[in-house]
């Protein structure tokens, strides 16, 4: 009983471990695996021995891989690769090949054995999602064909590395060499392939309409089929002689859409994201930092250095050289390469699971985790030179499909701005009050009534087609998490929002790099009063000076309760948003309000 209360204490400070490493690394705008990886190895055997790898630990750290994947896989979206197909496919290909080839006979040549340099070859393939959307909001790239190709060759890439993982580990485990064995082999995995498809397209659609008609409404009961769905994929994967890491993954894939009704899938899908991303996988990255071995740096320091170099070398040249027959240019290749140098969640799973097969060994192991962590830490660096270079150059390609603005809230000052936006734009009104969108709809305008807190809203609108979010509530909490929501799960490259200055709002700090409505706090409240009791009038005011929205602001001493600038209109008559993140230039009239006296 004292052993039991023991492991519960020590599953306890794994927990706070990875909460503290993960809120600590994301302060600096890196993904939450590098701090957990990070402090279970500074807290773990490897340095302090503060933390002790349990049975209990262990059994929740392999959980967590399995639930990891299945997340992994529930968040592929199939249409971020019919954006970028074909240059995305380009960009994995050479961007997980060439170091796979570099990986391979790096471990060779310096006396490792073929089945380990297979191992540490997929782990320098692999390209991790997690760390693309945060570094695409920061650099503002989400609306460049960057950003399309780069989730599409991650998506890929990490695809590609699971099927050839798999079955290495089959062949590792058998140990066959027999051409009859091979084409048994081969035959187990495609027809894992065909069942697990088949499932996915076939039945789980129809047992998902049967669900929907029967009035289940127990997310209990929908959260254990999750489960037992999730581990019959599980088996299948072992029974094909493959990793059980696969058939999760798969599973992930087919679940998303297939098995439950919508608005059920959204709530499913938070409660999977709590367990697995805040639950089971920090233990097992935690617990990944146990095995890593401080002394390569004095040991193996040279390996470490070769295997590093090559992960980045060979990534960033082979993407460039795969991209070339996209016809999008050599140094767009090479952007696409630094965004996708780093590594994450499947490579560290790859990599404890060959060190438990006993394919590698602790230094290897140890190795690739340095590897993981350093190539990461280049990509914001990287992409940032490299995105500035194309700038310069007039070579960074935006994506024309998105077009819209949606406004957050009705009111005469959003109504005003959706007047000047609807000439040139299509202009989407959100609201829950029911009364107000009725009136925004008699003044002319597309509305809708819903919460912009829920996703479900935002598909409706189909947000992943719009170019613009302004938020313009008077609740800052709402404009700010509404722009958060908009920006990561719906990539919509401009988010401008409200903020009254009177307020306090602790989530601000969440939503990096804020584009300010008006480039300053505003009393929204007390201009909507003006507005609706005609205290203000609209005129325009001349720029002479290119120059910041702030610095304008300052220079002309404007008093923002009195006047109020809204809007720029260039000489071609085209108007944008008055922001924090915008330059006024030479010949642009400033739209302003004035309060009348």
């Amino acid at each position: 009983m004292e052993e039991f209360h023991i492991n519960i204490l020590n599953i306890s400070a794994v927990l706070l471990a990875a909460y503290l490493g993960g809120v600590a690394i994301r302060k600096i705008g890196y993904p939450a695996i590098l701090g957990e990886l990070l402090i279970g190895i500074v807290l773990g055997p490897a340095v302090l021995g503060w933390l002790e790898y349990s049975e209990a630990v262990k059994v929740l750290a392999e959980i967590g891989i399995i639930l990891l994947m299945v997340y992994i896989g529930m968040e592929i979206d199939f249409r971020d690769l019919k954006k970028a197909s074909w240059a995305g496919l380009l960009a994995a290909i050479g961007g997980f090949f060439v170091p796979f080839v570099f990986g391979y006979f790096a471990i060779v040549w310096t006396g490792g054995t073929p089945i380990a340099g297979l191992f540490v070859a997929i782990a320098i393939g692999v390209t991790s999602l997690a760390t693309k959307s945060r570094i695409l909001i920061d650099l503002k790239l989400l609306n460049t064909r960057i950003a399309y190709v780069l989730m599409a060759g991650a998506l890929i890439s990490d695809t590609l590395a699971l099927v050839i993982f798999s079955g290495i580990t089959n062949f590792a485990e058998t140990n066959v060499v027999n051409l009859t064995e091979l084409l048994l082999i081969g035959g187990k995995i495609l027809l894992f392939f065909g069942l697990t498809i088949s499932i996915g397209v076939f039945l789980l659609p129809r047992l998902g309409k049967y669900i929907s008609r029967s009035g289940m409404k127990s997310s209990t009961a929908y959260f254990t089929m999750i489960l037992i769905v999730t581990f019959g994929y599980c088996e299948l994967a072992e029974l094909a002689g493959m990793h059980s890491i696969l058939g999760a993954f798969m599973a992930g894939l087919f679940i998303k859409d297939n098995l439950f009704p919508k608005k059920i899938s959204k709530e499913l899908n938070k409660a999977f994201y709590d367990v697995s991303i805040g639950f089971m996988a920090p233990i097992f990255f935690v617990t990944a930092g146990f095995f890593v071995d401080v002394t390569v740096f004095q040991t193996d320091l040279g390996l470490l250095i070769l295997v590093t170099s090559l992960a980045i070398v060979g990534k960033i040249v082979g993407t460039a050289l795969f991209y070339l027959p996209s016809g999008n240019g050599w140094r767009e290749g090479i952007t696409i390469g630094t965004g996708m140098n780093g590594r994450g969640a499947v490579e560290i799973i790859i990599a404890e699971i060959g060190l438990g097969m006993g394919i590698i060994d602790k230094t290897i192991f140890s190795i690739l985790v340095f590897m993981a962590i350093f190539t990461t830490l280049t990509v914001p660096v990287l992409l940032s030179w490299t995105t500035k270079w194309l700038r310069k150059r007039g070579e960074l390609v935006y994506m024309e499909e998105r077009n819209g603005i949606v406004f957050l809230g009705v009111n005469p000052l959003s109504l005003i701005l959706a007047k000047y936006f609807k000439e040139q734009e299509p202009v989407t009104i959100i609201d829950n009050n029911t009364e107000l969108v009725a009136r925004a709809e008699k003044a002319g305008f597309n509305s809708l009534f819903g919460n912009a807190l829920n996703e479900t809203t935002w598909e409706d609108i189909h947000a992943d087609n719009v170019s613009t979010v302004v938020g313009m509530t008077t609740n800052n909490r709402v404009n700010y998490l509404a722009g958060k929501m908009a920006k990561e799960k719906f990539l919509v490259p401009q988010i401008a929002v409200a903020q009254s200055p009177s307020e306090e709002l602790n989530e601000t700090s969440e939503l990096e790099n804020i584009n300010l409505l008006f480039a300053s706090p505003v009393g929204l409240d007390e201009w909507i009063h003006r507005m609706q009791h005609d205290e203000a009038e609209e005129s325009s005011v001349l720029v002479e000076e290119e120059i910041s929205c702030k610095q304008w602001i300052d220079e002309n001493k404007i008093d923002l309760e009195e006047t109020l600038p809204i809007l720029i209109e260039d000489r071609n008559g085209k108007i944008r948003l008055f922001s924090s993140e915008d330059n006024v230039q030479p010949g642009d009239k400033v739209v302003v309000l004035k309060a009348e006296k």
